[in-house]
């Protein structure tokens, strides 16, 4: 433990408060009622995705598919109307069996993307059932720096569709210059049935 002239300790003086100062502002919340999509657009409906924040966090809650075995995915924007900014990406991926009969972790070459345009992965075959969905956040940094790659970090858990606790593990960067001005989610396939995603920037 650090100590100031008086004795004190950094924490007793605050100090730890002054360099450790940040916080989550939060931006939007989006609930979905079976939607194809949930889209944060920057400038659009108060959503703030630019300069204001170097870092911008998306938590997702609950996020129930309309069709079994959905994955749920995401989607980066770099100005035009489109969310197919490249990317290149890893995934790791950890579960365990309900009734304890199984369980792994290991890398997921399936879920991994080497330079290219379509949606990310970043829950894998989430259940339908009344009771299962899938939560989890994902940080991404600068997206409007236009000098270098814009990265993003996913955690999430699923209910997997044959009853097993499946955590996420994906991390990668958007291979572009160009600023992403907006963040879009789906399922793999049909609609989103319910959950809520909010927006928070880091100040």
């Amino acid at each position: 433990m650090a100590l100031i002239s008086n004795g004190t300790t950094v924490f007793d003086a605050g100090s730890m408060a002054s360099g450790f100062g940040s916080s989550m502002v939060f931006i939007k919340k989006l609930t979905a009622s079976s939607d194809a999509t949930l889209s944060f657009v920057n400038g659009a409906s108060n959503v703030v995705l630019d300069s204001t924040y170097k870092e911008y966090v998306f938590t997702y809650n609950s996020m129930h598919p309309a069709t079994d075995s959905a994955a749920f995915t995401v989607g980066f924007r770099d100005g035009d109307t489109n969310y197919d900014a490249t990317k290149t990406t890893t995934h790791f991926r950890a579960y365990h069996q309900e009734n304890g009969s199984a369980s792994a972790l290991g890398y997921y070459t399936s879920g991994d993307i080497a330079q290219g345009t379509g949606f990310q992965t970043i829950n894998l075959e989430v259940d339908a059932d009344a009771d299962s969905c899938c939560s989890g956040y994902i940080h991404l940094f600068n997206p409007s720096d236009t000098t270098f790659v814009k990265h993003f970090i996913a955690t999430g858990n699923t209910v997997q569709n044959d009853t097993i606790s499946r955590a996420d593990y994906v991390q990668g960067y958007c291979n572009v210059t160009a600023a992403i001005d907006a963040v879009q989610f789906k399922f793999s396939s049909g609609n989103i049935d319910s959950g809520d995603i909010c927006l928070y920037g880091i100040s």
